[in-house]
């Protein structure tokens, strides 16, 4: 603020010696424009030879003298000395007009005064014309106008100073507002908004960005909390059973039956590093929320690889019409289908089938369904959109069993939003139970499919 007056100050100051600059120098070309006027018209008097004594002349602050080479005075108006020159003879240069500034007792008029000369008269009698007038309504002006400046300046500046301290009061206010409410959520626990301003501005829009962004910063340290809770609680189950097995061999000693312990623990390591890898997988996704390493990817042949795991059956692929290609990595692809085939034979009675075929809309192939269906106990309709959340088990047939970790169909999703399709869960279709898990990916032409491998 203060700098912003300062500066305001200074402009004003050097616009005003402007303005006197350039008034005294307008003034000035106005009076030596008079006075060559005065001059030509006594030069033409005397190239003809003409010259009345006294020599006319308009206004009592004017002078005029009309001298010879040799410096004497030929004519003069009225008020002018008749014997002595305005301006010596040896600062004049014939045959140039010229501007001097002479004293004021020399001319007799009131300082300073400013004379232009004139050359006339003919090659034979060289004669020089003398005008003088007084600048004394000049500095009278110029001193009025600096007057009032020097008067109108600081009231001009003070008024100027006091309006922006409103404005910029009245401006900054809501963001002093803004400060405090942060420096409020910013000392107390727990989730906090900052207040919004009435009007329809920038400060308004700002403070909804940031209470917006508040907000999902709240939801992230909530979902960080429980997230960091549920992986507390996953991991102590396998390290408590690692601990329970290890405390029994040791006091068991010679009796420990070493073969069935070390099996045991390799199991409690086994699911506590797919729960590592899961969460340290979860970890990248959410720091990296864009998929690298894109191409095309052949669904048909990336089914049947997966397939190829298992032992068929109870896993088989359904016959295909052709290639489907799509685009994404191939790695989160075949991550994707493997978690849902885990999990798919994990629950079936006796089958698993996996099937592909394209979606046709009225502008052709519009995208690709993938679909994993099994004959197992199903999930209700209720909880098929809560399975996918993070550490997410039911109570039924899908409940906690051979170490999962309730992380597969979170990383699913995540998996597949990253490649640009959803997913949905339904039931099977002609069977008296099971699940069907329907993936909708984008479709590539086959032909550039082909073309990129």
């Amino acid at each position: 603020m203060a700098i912003g007056v300062f500066g305001l100050a200074v402009g004003l100051a050097l616009g005003g010696v402007v303005l006197l600059g350039a008034l005294g120098f307008v003034l000035q070309r106005t009076v030596d424009t008079e006075a060559f006027r005065t001059a030509d018209a006594v030069a033409l008097l005397a190239a003809e030879d003409a010259l009345p004594d006294p020599l006319p002349v308009a206004g009592g602050q004017v002078r005029v003298q009309v001298i010879d080479a040799q410096g004497r005075i030929r004519a003069a108006s009225i008020d002018a000395d008749r014997l002595v020159p305005m301006v010596r003879p040896q600062r004049l240069d014939p045959g140039r007009r010229q501007r001097l500034e002479v004293p004021a007792e020399r001319v007799g008029l009131a300082g300073p005064v400013r004379v232009v000369t004139v050359p006339a008269g003919t090659a034979a009698d060289p004669l020089t014309v003398l005008v003088a007038r007084s600048m004394a309504d000049v500095r009278h002006s110029t001193h009025v106008v600096r007057t009032i400046l020097l008067v109108a300046f600081p009231l001009l500046v003070a008024v100027l100073a006091a309006v922006a301290w409103r404005v910029v009061g009245a401006t900054l206010r809501p963001v002093e507002a803004l400060r405090r409410g942060a420096e409020e959520i910013t000392g107390r626990a727990g989730p906090g908004r900052l207040p919004v301003p009435a009007s329809a501005d920038e400060i308004h829009r700002l403070a909804v960005t940031l209470n917006d962004m508040l907000d999902r910063l709240e939801s992230a340290r909530v979902r960080q909390r429980a997230f960091v809770s549920d992986a507390a609680h996953e991991l102590r189950s396998p390290l408590t059973n690692i601990r329970t097995e290890l405390e029994v061999a040791q006091r068991l000693a010679d009796r420990t039956d070493w073969t069935a312990v070390t099996g045991n623990l390799l199991a409690d390591t086994e699911r506590l590093s797919r729960l590592v890898d899961d969460l340290l997988l979860l970890a990248r996704l959410d720091e990296a929320p864009q998929a690298r390493g894109t191409g095309p990817v052949e669904l048909g042949g990336l089914l049947t690889e997966v397939a190829a795991r298992y032992p068929s059956p109870p896993v088989s692929v359904a016959p295909l019409t052709g290639p489907l290609w799509t685009v994404g990595n191939v790695d989160e692809l075949r991550r994707v289908l493997a978690n849902l085939v885990d999990n798919a034979v994990r629950h079936a009675h006796g089958s698993v089938l996996l099937a592909a075929d394209a979606e046709v809309g009225a502008g052709g192939v519009t995208c690709h369904r993938v679909t994993v269906t099994d004959d197992g106990p199903g999930i209700p309709a209720a909880d098929r959109e809560r399975v996918f959340g993070r550490f997410t088990r039911l109570d039924d047939g899908r409940a906690r069993d051979d170490g999962g970790a309730g992380l597969g169909l979170a990383i699913v999703r995540e998996l597949v939003r990253r490649a640009g399709g959803s997913i949905a869960l339904t039931d099977a279709d002609g069977q008296p139970a099971g699940l069907r898990v329907c993936l909708l990916l984008p479709a590539l032409p086959a032909e550039e499919g082909t073309d990129g491998r």
